[in-house]
């Protein structure tokens, strides 16, 4: 496809979102705004996951602290919302490099379970500390104004899938790219691994923690059990892999169709939504390991033998 064709079509999606919240219902304005910010989670989650091939179980912890950066700085000292945003988001930046470090030294699935170790920890630590209201959590102003939200989750995922877009054409992508294959020879190549692992974890945090402090003020409140919420990190991976894993639209469109089926199937029958994430694990797995743009070029290209290729090639 045309470069100019592609980048028109992007822009008029863009423009097509921007002007759902005045004709649709307010409904469905608040689930807009819930498939934007989990969109946003998961390109944070393909920067260091499906980039630099990290399996991070950790970036709900830059989401919960961009939550808490925002509630603090607006309920305790009283800041407005652009400034508590920021700090926020820089939060989880900081945070990324002080964990960053020692954490992303190591690798396969010691790297996992460090980082799932880490979201449990931070849970309980932010529950202790009385500037963030402890076990109760801190209420923040009251602003109705869904509209706003959605729009502002929408520029954030714009920024988020712009970030992807640089890293699938820049050196720097190019160097998490060779981590990711082998990151043995990316190093005898002279890519400085730990440098380029704790940028890629610092542009996650920076976009979790910014969806986090987003997702705050809309919803009023924060608490250590929900701005910590396990979970939620499932959600992004899951959504990653299905779309697609060191792409740039396959996160995005992973989430989209995923919080919608998700969504169909919570307001019928509540019990078959919460298994329905195991059971796109099973699938994408076996039939699309390479996630759903993969698939539809793969379909394209030879038809319903893509699949059994697939299984061939990766022994299932």
């Amino acid at each position: 496809m045309n470069e100019r064709l592609r980048y028109g079509i992007v822009g008029a999606a863009i423009a097509a979102l921007a002007v759902v919240p005045f004709v649709v219902s307010d409904s469905l304005v608040q689930f807009g705004i819930n498939a934007l910010l989990v969109a946003t989670l998961a390109q944070g989650w393909n920067v260091i996951g499906g980039f630099a091939g990290y399996p991070s179980f950790g970036n709900s912890v830059f989401y919960g602290l961009g939550s808490y950066g925002t509630a603090i700085a607006m309920v305790q000292f009283q800041l407005p919302f652009e400034l508590a945003l920021v700090l926020g988001a820089l939060l989880g930046v900081a945070a990324a490099f002080v964990f960053g470090v020692p954490i992303l030294r190591l690798r396969g699935p010691y790297f996992a379970i460090a980082t799932l170790g880490l979201s449990a920890v931070m849970g309980a630590v932010v529950a202790n500390v009385p500037i963030a209201g402890k076990n109760i959590g801190l209420i923040l102003p009251l602003f109705k104004g869904d509209r706003l939200f959605y729009e502002l989750s929408l520029g954030l995922l714009v920024l988020a899938t712009a970030v992807v877009l640089w890293l699938s054409q820049s050196r720097f992508g190019a160097g998490l790219v060779a981590i990711r294959e082998d990151e043995d020879a990316a190093q005898v190549m002279g890519i400085n691994t730990t440098l380029y692992k704790v940028f890629a974890f610092a542009i996650a945090g920076f976009l979790s923690a910014a969806a986090g402090g987003i997702h705050a003020y809309w919803i009023t409140y924060v608490d250590p059990a929900g701005s910590f919420e396990g979970s939620l990190n499932v959600r992004m991976v899951i959504m990653t892999l299905f779309g697609g894993p060191g792409t740039v639209f396959g996160p995005v469109i992973g989430a989209f169709v995923l919080s919608a089926i998700s969504e169909v199937l919570a307001s019928k029958i509540s019990t078959v939504a919460s298994l329905f994430y195991g059971f796109v694990i099973v699938l994408a797995v076996i039939f699309m390991p390479k996630g759903l743009l993969d698939v539809i070029q793969g379909v394209r290209g030879s038809g319903v033998r893509y699949f059994g290729a697939n299984m061939r090639r990766f022994r299932l």
